[in-house]
C-alpha cells in the first residue's frame, strides 16, 4: 500500500496549515487477477461473444481463399469485431477443432461456395451451424449481440436475409 509519506502528499487546511492526508485503500475483489480468475472460472473459459478476446475465427479451406477471408475479416474488424484468420496449411477439421479448443465463439468457414455467393458458413461453440448467411446481415447481428452484452449467441435469426 502506498502511503502519503512516500508521495509527499499534503494539502492546506482551512486555517492555512499544511496537513498530511489519510489514505484509505479498499478493493472490492482484492485484485484484478483474482477477479479475472473468478470470471474465467465462472464462464469455464467460454466467454460470451462480447467478452471473448477473439470473437470470430476465419477458416479458409485452401490457400486460394485466404485473400477472400482477409477481405471479409477486414469488414468485421471495421465493424469493431475482433477476428483472426487461421491460414495454416492444415485440414479444415483440425482448424475447427483448434478454434473450438480455444473457445472462440464464432468459427467462420470460408469455402468456394461462400466466396461465390458472398455469404458465410458459421459454427458456434454451442454446436449450431448455419450456412448461406449474408455478410452484412451477420455483421449487424453480431454487433447487436455485442452491444446488448448478451450471454447467449442469438444471432442466426437476425442474420437471415
Amino acid at each position: 500500500m502506498s502511503l502519503p509519506e512516500r508521495f509527499d502528499l499534503s494539502y492546506i487546511d482551512s486555517e492555512g496549515r499544511k496537513q498530511r492526508p489519510v489514505m484509505i485503500h479498499r478493493v472490492v475483489y482484492g485484485s484484478i487477477e483474482r477477479f479475472l480468475g473468478i470470471l474465467i472460472e465462472h464462464f469455464a473459459g467460454k466467454f460470451p461473444l462480447w467478452l471473448a478476446p477473439v470473437q470470430a475465427m476465419f477458416l479458409p479451406i485452401n490457400d486460394k481463399l485466404v485473400p477472400f477471408a482477409r477481405e471479409t475479416a477486414y469488414r468485421f474488424e471495421q465493424a469493431g469485431i475482433r477476428t483472426k484468420i487461421d491460414d495454416r496449411s492444415e485440414s479444415l477439421n483440425k482448424k475447427v477443432r483448434d478454434a473450438q479448443l480455444k473457445k472462440i465463439p464464432l468459427i467462420i468457414t470460408i469455402g468456394g461456395r461462400e466466396k461465390d455467393a458472398g455469404t458465410l458458413s458459421v459454427r458456434t461453440l454451442d454446436g449450431k451451424v448455419r450456412q448461406g448467411l449474408p455478410v452484412d446481415g451477420f455483421i449487424a447481428a453480431v454487433r447487436s449481440n455485442v452491444e446488448k452484452r448478451s450471454l447467449d449467441i442469438d444471432i442466426f435469426d437476425k442474420a437471415q436475409p
